[in-house]
C-alpha cells in the first residue's frame, strides 16, 4: 500500500518547483522593471535588453515579461529601487546584499531579521570594502550556518543576489 502516497509527494514537490519557479521569475521581473527606468526601448537599453534576454533564457513567459515592461512604463505606481545592504556573518564572513525593492523601509527590516536570525548583522554603508580583498576560510560546522543564512537571503522576495568573501 506504499503507491498511496505516491500523488501526495508529486503533488509537495511540484508545489515547492513551483513556488521556487515563482519567485525567481518574480525576481527577474522586478530586474526587468528597474532597467526599463533607464528607457523602455531595449535597442537603445543595454542592461534592459540584457535583463529581457536572461528573462527569456530562464524560460519566462513573454506576457510576465510585457508585464514588467509595462509596469515600468507606468509612472504612476511605485517604482522600483536598488538597495545594497553590507552585513558581517559568522566567522566576519562580509556579504554585500543587493536588493530590488519598492519599499525600502520594509526590505531593510526584513534582511535586518534575517541576519538576526543567523548570527549576522547590518554594518554602515562602505565599511566592509576591505574585507573583500582578503578570502575567508571557513570551518564546516560554520559553513553550514553561513550557507543557511545565504539560502534565507535567496529565498526573500526582494533580494537580487548575494555576494561573500568566502572561500
Amino acid at each position: 500500500m506504499s503507491g498511496h502516497n505516491k500523488w501526495n509527494q508529486i503533488k509537495h514537490k511540484k508545489a515547492l518547483t513551483d513556488k521556487k519557479k515563482g519567485q525567481f521569475f518574480s525576481k527577474l521581473s522586478k530586474l526587468i522593471s528597474l532597467a526599463a527606468r533607464k528607457g523602455v526601448n531595449p535597442e537603445t537599453n543595454v542592461e534592459l535588453r540584457n535583463a529581457v534576454e536572461r528573462a527569456k533564457s530562464m524560460s519566462m513567459p513573454i506576457d510576465s515579461i510585457d508585464r514588467a515592461l509595462n509596469k515600468a512604463r507606468d509612472k504612476s505606481g511605485r517604482q522600483l529601487e536598488e538597495l545594497v545592504i553590507e552585513a558581517v556573518g559568522p566567522e566576519n564572513v562580509a556579504l554585500r546584499i543587493r536588493a530590488i525593492t519598492d519599499n525600502k523601509n520594509r526590505t531593510i527590516s526584513e534582511v535586518k531579521k534575517i541576519l538576526g536570525d543567523h548570527n549576522a548583522k547590518m554594518v554602515p554603508p562602505g565599511s566592509i570594502s576591505w574585507m573583500f580583498t582578503q578570502p575567508v576560510s571557513v570551518n564546516e560546522t560554520n559553513l553550514v550556518e553561513i550557507n543557511n543564512l545565504l539560502e534565507a537571503l535567496d529565498d526573500s522576495d526582494n533580494v537580487e543576489d548575494v555576494v561573500s568573501n568566502m572561500s
